[in-house]
């Protein structure tokens, strides 16, 4: 069962790994880090995407308009997703295993729709690639891929 848990994670972290630039070294401090807000992060990552792939200033704008409608998607699904996680910390409390599988199906769904709506931002956004700016993305993916799966055979 975490088998099965843990790929549906990894695909979800796969899916998300392509907004994520091409690994460079931090500019910042870890301390820098820590005090920047969840946006500014998404921006930072945004932006070493777009300097990697060397996105034109027409393909930025089309894909943050992308980026921007995707978070919007994905907000809606915030709600469910609290009360989801409230709902299963009260069954574990209660012992409820019951309640516990279906929650844990449920989770599993909106998670699912997350991936959904970041994977086809990103499939939008590969569209209006270059093949050059293609390549590079798909070897982005790779180097992702490659570092979950270096992370996860670590925590073995």
């Amino acid at each position: 069962m975490q088998s099965k848990w843990l790929r549906f994670a990894g695909a979800g972290i796969l899916a998300a790994g392509l907004t994520f630039a091409y690994a460079e070294a931090p500019t910042e401090s870890p301390a820098q880090h820590k005090s920047l807000t969840r946006e500014q992060r998404a921006q930072q990552r945004f932006d070493r995407m777009a300097s990697y792939l060397n996105l034109t200033d027409a393909q930025r704008t089309q894909a943050q308009g992308f980026w921007r409608d995707a978070h919007e998607s994905a907000k809606a699904l915030a709600p469910q997703l609290k009360q989801n996680r409230q709902a299963m910390s009260a069954a574990v409390k209660a012992n409820n295993t019951a309640d516990i599988e279906r929650l844990a199906a449920q989770r599993g769904t909106l998670m699912g729709k997350m991936i959904a709506i970041r994977t086809e931002a990103f499939a939008k956004i590969y569209q209006t690639l270059t093949p050059d700016q293609r390549v590079k993305a798909d070897q982005m993916h790779e180097h992702m891929r490659n570092r979950f799966r270096n992370h996860t055979q670590t925590e073995q």
